[in-house]
Protein backbone atom coordinates (compact mmCIF):
# COMPACT_ATOMS: atom_id res chain seq x y z
CA UNK A 1 0.00 0.00 0.00
CA UNK A 2 1.61 3.08 -0.90
CA UNK A 3 1.25 5.64 1.65
CA UNK A 4 2.91 9.16 0.53
CA UNK A 5 4.89 11.31 -1.40
CA UNK A 6 8.86 11.75 -1.78
CA UNK A 7 9.79 14.95 -3.62
CA UNK A 8 12.86 15.25 -4.75
CA UNK A 9 15.26 18.66 -6.02
CA UNK A 10 18.44 17.92 -7.73
CA UNK A 11 20.63 20.71 -7.40
CA UNK A 12 25.03 21.04 -6.62
CA UNK A 13 23.61 23.43 -3.53
CA UNK A 14 22.28 20.14 -1.58
CA UNK A 15 22.98 21.83 1.50
CA UNK A 16 22.27 25.30 0.63
CA UNK A 17 18.64 24.47 0.07
CA UNK A 18 18.36 21.73 2.52
CA UNK A 19 19.67 24.78 5.24
CA UNK A 20 16.64 27.09 3.14
CA UNK A 21 13.82 24.37 3.72
CA UNK A 22 15.10 23.77 7.10
CA UNK A 23 15.65 27.21 8.35
CA UNK A 24 13.40 29.74 6.34
CA UNK A 25 10.46 27.26 5.48
CA UNK A 26 10.77 25.91 8.48
CA UNK A 27 9.22 22.15 7.88
CA UNK A 28 10.04 19.96 10.02
CA UNK A 29 13.05 17.11 9.45
CA UNK A 30 14.88 14.06 10.65
CA UNK A 31 18.23 13.92 9.93
CA UNK A 32 18.89 10.29 8.80
CA UNK A 33 22.94 10.74 8.62
CA UNK A 34 25.71 12.83 8.18
CA UNK A 35 23.27 15.81 7.76
CA UNK A 36 21.60 14.44 4.92
CA UNK A 37 17.93 15.89 6.08
CA UNK A 38 14.37 14.34 4.82
CA UNK A 39 11.71 16.59 5.53
CA UNK A 40 7.86 15.69 6.70
CA UNK A 41 5.38 18.26 5.61
CA UNK A 42 2.58 17.64 7.26
CA UNK A 43 0.33 17.25 4.02
CA UNK A 44 1.02 16.63 0.68
CA UNK A 45 -1.66 16.20 -2.39
CA UNK A 46 -0.90 14.71 -6.50
CA UNK A 47 -2.50 16.46 -9.42
CA UNK A 48 -2.90 15.59 -12.80
CA UNK A 49 -3.14 18.60 -15.12
CA UNK A 50 -3.22 18.71 -19.34
CA UNK A 51 -0.33 20.15 -20.71
CA UNK A 52 1.28 19.79 -24.15
CA UNK A 53 4.19 18.28 -22.83
CA UNK A 54 4.99 15.88 -20.17
CA UNK A 55 6.86 17.49 -16.58
CA UNK A 56 6.60 18.36 -13.19
CA UNK A 57 6.53 20.75 -10.60
CA UNK A 58 6.50 20.79 -6.69
CA UNK A 59 4.13 23.76 -4.50
CA UNK A 60 3.93 24.18 -1.38
CA UNK A 61 0.63 25.18 -0.03
CA UNK A 62 -0.56 27.29 3.37
CA UNK A 63 -4.05 28.68 4.82
CA UNK A 64 -3.18 32.54 4.79
CA UNK A 65 -0.99 33.62 1.51
CA UNK A 66 -0.62 36.97 2.60
CA UNK A 67 0.83 36.14 6.40
CA UNK A 68 2.72 33.12 5.42
CA UNK A 69 4.49 35.56 2.43
CA UNK A 70 4.91 38.45 5.06
CA UNK A 71 6.71 35.56 7.53
CA UNK A 72 8.74 34.19 5.14
CA UNK A 73 10.17 37.27 3.53
CA UNK A 74 10.93 38.14 7.16
CA UNK A 75 13.33 35.06 7.03
CA UNK A 76 14.68 36.01 4.03
CA UNK A 77 12.75 34.24 1.61
CA UNK A 78 13.06 36.29 -2.41
CA UNK A 79 9.96 36.42 -4.11
CA UNK A 80 9.91 36.62 -7.78
CA UNK A 81 6.00 37.40 -8.38
CA UNK A 82 3.34 39.13 -6.42
CA UNK A 83 0.17 37.51 -5.09
CA UNK A 84 -2.50 36.90 -8.09
CA UNK A 85 -5.96 34.95 -8.67
CA UNK A 86 -5.44 31.66 -10.82
CA UNK A 87 -8.74 31.05 -9.76
CA UNK A 88 -7.80 27.29 -8.25
CA UNK A 89 -6.10 29.77 -5.15
CA UNK A 90 -4.10 33.01 -4.38
CA UNK A 91 -0.36 32.27 -6.19
CA UNK A 92 2.71 33.19 -5.91
CA UNK A 93 6.60 32.09 -6.46
CA UNK A 94 9.85 32.08 -4.59
CA UNK A 95 13.61 31.43 -5.29
CA UNK A 96 15.17 28.31 -3.45
CA UNK A 97 18.99 27.62 -3.41
CA UNK A 98 20.19 25.73 -6.45
CA UNK A 99 18.03 27.63 -9.49
CA UNK A 100 14.86 26.32 -8.23
CA UNK A 101 11.66 28.60 -8.40
CA UNK A 102 8.45 27.25 -6.69
CA UNK A 103 4.92 27.88 -6.16
CA UNK A 104 3.31 28.31 -3.11
CA UNK A 105 -0.91 29.00 -2.77
CA UNK A 106 -3.55 29.10 -0.90
CA UNK A 107 -6.14 26.95 -2.51
CA UNK A 108 -9.81 28.38 -3.20
CA UNK A 109 -10.80 24.37 -2.15
CA UNK A 110 -10.73 22.31 0.72
CA UNK A 111 -7.34 20.44 0.53
CA UNK A 112 -7.89 16.35 1.19
CA UNK A 113 -6.08 16.33 4.03
CA UNK A 114 -6.94 18.69 7.02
Amino acid sequence: MIKGVHAMFYTPQAEELRAFIRDKLGLPFKDVGDGWLIFDPSAAEIGCHPADRAYHEISFYCDDIHQTVADLKVRGVEFTSDVTDEGYGLVTRFRMPGGHEVELYQPKYAPVQQ
